[in-house]
C-alpha cells in the first residue's frame, strides 16, 4: 500500500432527508448496518483493509481477499462497509460481530468466515489509477466506481436512487432495514469530516455513546449491570448522559460483565459525579449505540434502550 495515498473516511451527519423542494438534488443509499471499512488495492492483486480508526483489519476477513484480483492491475481506494448479511440479505452487525476483533488470529478467522460470510458494499471511490478522486462531485465518483464493475459473491456495488426520498424511507421502513444516507450529488470528499452533504436518517432516533460506569443488578442479575451509565465526549472531557437499563440479552449482559470488570478504576470518569448511588466506574473506553426517544433540557437521554456494542469504535472515534 505504499504507493497509495491514506484517506480517512468521510462521516455522515445525522439528520432528516432534505427538503421536497431540492430532492432532485440528492441521491439515496441504503444505509448499511456493519464496519465501515477504506479498501486499498494497489493493482498487484492484494487488498488491505482499514478501519474508520486506521486499523488494519485485514486479516480478519480472509474471505475479501478475492476483491484484489478481481480488480486486476487497477490501483484503487476504495469506500464501503462490511457486513454480514441475514437469511432474507439485510445487514446485522449482530452477527459481523462474530467477525470482528480476529485480526490477531488467523485461524480464528478464517473459522468465522466459513461459519458468517463477510460482504463488502462499495460505494464510493476515492483514488483510481493514480488520481485523487475527492475533489470531483459524488456523481462522477459514483460513476467511475460503477464503472469497475465490482459484482462477486463477496462484495458489491448497490445502485442508488436520485431523488424520491420519501420513497426511498418508506421503502427501507417496510423492508426492515436501517434507513438510507442521502448524498448531495455535487458533493466532494471530504475526508475525515462529518459532513452536511451527507446525511444519515435512521428509522429509530440512535447515538454512539461511551460507557463510565455501571449499577449491579438484583435478584438473579446480582454482579451484572443493571444498567449502564453513558456519556458523550465534548471538547472538555465526558458529559453524563443518563442510565441505560433495557436492550441487553442475557449473553450480551455477561459479556458487558467482564468488559467492565476489566475496565474497573476508582475515579469518576464524568465532567460531574452522577447522582447515582451503588455506581461502579470504568475507563471511558467502551462504546456503545443507545436508541432513545428523546432528550431533556440538560441533554439526557429520555427512554434509553441499548442497541449493542461498538467494537469498532474507539472513544476518539465519536462526537
Amino acid at each position: 500500500m505504499a504507493s497509495l495515498p491514506r484517506f480517512t473516511p468521510m462521516l455522515a451527519t445525522p439528520g432528516r432527508l432534505p427538503p421536497a423542494a431540492v430532492d432532485e438534488q440528492w441521491a439515496y443509499e441504503v444505509k448499511q448496518d456493519g464496519q465501515r471499512a477504506m479498501a486499498y488495492l494497489p493493482g498487484d492483486g492484494t487488498v488491505r483493509l482499514l478501519a474508520r480508526s486506521g486499523a488494519d483489519i485485514t486479516p480478519a476477513y480472509p474471505d475479501l481477499a478475492a476483491l484484489g484480483p478481481a480488480l486486476g492491475g487497477v490501483a484503487a481506494v476504495l469506500d464501503g462497509e462490511i457486513v454480514a448479511l441475514d437469511d432474507q440479505g439485510r445487514s446485522d452487525f449482530e452477527r459481523l460481530q462474530q467477525r470482528m476483533g480476529l485480526s490477531g488470529s488467523p485461524a480464528k478467522a478464517a473459522h468465522a468466515a466459513r461459519r458468517v460470510p463477510a460482504h463488502l458494499v462499495l460505494f464510493d471511490a476515492v483514488f483510481l489509477r493514480g488520481r485523487s478522486l475527492t475533489q470531483l462531485p459524488y456523481t462522477e465518483r459514483r460513476a467511475a466506481l460503477e464503472a469497475l464493475g465490482l459484482e462477486g459473491p463477496r462484495w458489491s456495488t448497490p445502485s442508488v436512487v436520485v431523488g424520491h426520498g420519501e420513497e426511498a424511507l418508506t421503502m427501507t421502513r417496510e423492508a426492515g432495514l436501517e434507513g438510507v444516507v442521502a448524498k448531495q450529488l455535487t458533493s466532494t470528499y471530504e475526508p475525515g469530516v462529518r459532513a452536511r452533504t451527507w446525511i444519515k436518517i435512521r428509522h429509530a432516533r440512535t447515538v454512539d455513546v461511551i460507557v463510565g460506569g455501571w449499577v449491579p443488578g438484583r435478584g438473579r442479575l446480582g454482579g451484572l449491570p443493571g444498567a449502564l451509565l453513558v456519556g458523550e465526549r465534548h471538547p472538555g472531557g465526558l458529559r453524563y448522559a443518563g442510565s441505560v437499563g433495557t436492550g441487553w440479552s442475557d449473553a450480551e449482559r455477561t459479556r458487558l460483565a467482564e468488559l467492565l470488570r476489566v475496565a474497573a478504576v476508582d475515579a469518576c470518569p464524568f465532567d460531574e459525579t452522577p447522582p447515582v448511588a451503588g455506581a461502579h466506574w470504568v475507563l471511558p473506553r467502551l462504546v456503545g449505540e443507545v436508541r432513545y426517544s428523546t432528550r431533556t433540557k440538560a441533554g439526557r437521554l429520555r427512554q434509553p434502550s441499548w442497541h449493542r456494542l461498538r467494537p469498532d469504535l474507539a472513544p476518539d472515534d465519536i462526537g
